[in-house]
C-alpha cells in the first residue's frame, strides 16, 4: 500500500539475466547438436515432438514441476535460484526450435564452401552456421525474454513473495509480474497495479527494441560483409 518498486524492477532484471545465461547456451548447442551432428531419425523425431509439446505446457506446470523438484527434492528452497531454473526449463523448448529452425534456413551452400576451404566441421558451426543464424536465434531470444517477464503462475511456488532485493540464490524475492498479481488478488491497491502494469510493458518495449536494433545492424553488416 506504500513504497516504490525499485528493488522488484532489480528482481526482475536479476531474473532475465541470469535466466538467458542459463538457457541460451544450451537452447542453442542443443539445436547445433540436433541439426549439425545428431543423425536424423526415429529418435529425433521422438525429440522434436518431446520440444514441441512442452513449448505448448502451461506455465503453473512447470511451477508446480519447479516446486516439487527444485524446492523440495534438491533442497534448494523457495528463492530466486529454484525459480531461475523453473523459468530456464519453461522457455528451453521455444528457444530449442526457433533456434533449430533458424539454424535449418542457412543455406547448404556456405557450409560447403566453408568445407571446401579447408575448416572442420566444427568451424564452420561456430564461425559459418552459427553467425548466419544469427537473427532469428535472437528472435526466439526476444519471444523467450517475453515470456520469461509476463509469466507468472510458473514464479508462484518456486520464488516467494519479498520485497527485498535478490542478495543470494536462497533469496525470496518479487518481480514485477508476480507483484502485479498479487496486488490485483490481495486488493491491496489497484493504482499501484496499473503503475506496475505500465512499467512492466515499457521494461518490455525497450528491451524488445533494443534487441531488434541488434538484429537489424547485424543483418545489415553482413550484408555489407558479403557484398
Amino acid at each position: 500500500q506504500w513504497g516504490g518498486i525499485s528493488t522488484i524492477i532489480i528482481n526482475t532484471l536479476f531474473l532475465i539475466l541470469f535466466t538467458l545465461l542459463f538457457s541460451v547456451p544450451i537452447g542453442v548447442f542443443a539445436a547445433i547438436y540436433m541439426v549439425e551432428y545428431a543423425k536424423q531419425g526415429r529418435l529425433m523425431g521422438v525429440l522434436r515432438m518431446g520440444t514441441e509439446t512442452l513449448a505448448g505446457i502451461p506455465s503453473i506446470v512447470f511451477g508446480l514441476f519447479g516446486h516439487l523438484f527444485f524446492v523440495r527434492i534438491l533442497g534448494f528452497g523457495i528463492g530466486f535460484l529454484s525459480s531461475t531454473l523453473t523459468v530456464t526449463l519453461m522457455i528451453l523448448p521455444t528457444l530449442i526450435r526457433t533456434a533449430e529452425e533458424a539454424l535449418k534456413a542457412v543455406p547448404l551452400s556456405f557450409r560447403e564452401g566453408s568445407l571446401a576451404l579447408g575448416a572442420t566441421k566444427l568451424q564452420t558451426t561456430l564461425r559459418v552456421t552459427l553467425p548466419a543464424a544469427y537473427p532469428g536465434i535472437l528472435t526466439g531470444i526476444i519471444l523467450s525474454l517475453g515470456r520469461t517477464v509476463g509469466e507468472t503462475a510458473v514464479l508462484l511456488y518456486t520464488l516467494g513473495s519479498s520485497y527485498e532485493l535478490v542478495r543470494g540464490p536462497s533469496s525470496s524475492a518479487r518481480v514485477l509480474s508476480l507483484h502485479l498479481y498479487m496486488l490485483f488478488s490481495e486488493a491491496l491497491s489497484f493504482e499501484r497495479a496499473f503503475a506496475t502494469g505500465a512499467v512492466l510493458v515499457f521494461i518490455i518495449l525497450i528491451v524488445n527494441y533494443a534487441t531488434t536494433r541488434i538484429i537489424s545492424r547485424k543483418i545489415a553488416y553482413s550484408g555489407k560483409t558479403q557484398t
